[in-house]
């Protein structure tokens, strides 16, 4: 059975901790603790019965009470098992700020952190480059970098080849 732990926002760390020491001073029946990505002042306890996840919870510091109903896998799997969208950024791509103070500015992204989903941006509106981190989904792309270049060198191509025919049709 799944239950959900109020706990104190920002201290989920330390009373997942002391309820995984209890269950195992206590030998009580606990499966797992988990702390769900994204939903602060919350823990997840699988236990046998509701009793046990009350003995592994009860009295401690930061732990505010078990909310009444149980709950199912289904009900929770977004939330521990964050779903890893792909990053569809590169080096060098011009985006548009949809967020924080800076929306509605340009900016060229210069390094990415896949990980955290956060990338650093030099503002293109600025007199000096200033370095921005913002969250991935603060951006919109506007310009592909690549895709420029490549256009250049097929606009390049292109240009040499009628200049080519030109000077055939001339000779």
């Amino acid at each position: 059975m799944l239950f959900i732990i109020k706990v104190t926002t920002n201290k989920e760390e330390r009373a997942l901790e002391m309820i995984s020491d209890r269950a195992t001073k206590k030998n009580i029946n606990i499966f797992s603790i988990a702390k769900p990505h994204g939903l602060k002042g919350y823990i997840i306890l699988e236990a046998a019965d509701r009793e046990s996840a009350e003995e592994a919870a009860f009295n401690l510091p930061y732990v505010k009470g078990i909310i009444g109903k149980t709950i199912t896998y289904v009900e929770i799997q977004q939330m521990l098992e964050p779903k890893v969208e792909a990053v569809n950024i590169a080096l060098g791509d011009i985006v548009e700020m949809i967020g924080q103070t800076f929306k509605g500015e340009k900016a060229k992204v210069t390094r990415i952190d896949k990980q955290k989903g956060e990338v650093v941006v030099s503002l293109l509106g600025a007199s000096v480059p200033i370095p921005v981190t913002v969250k991935i989904d603060n951006v919109k792309v506007i310009r592909r970098e690549k895709s420029d270049d490549e256009d250049e060198d097929k606009d390049e191509n292109s240009t040499k080849e009628k200049d080519s025919e030109e000077d055939d049709l001339l000779i």
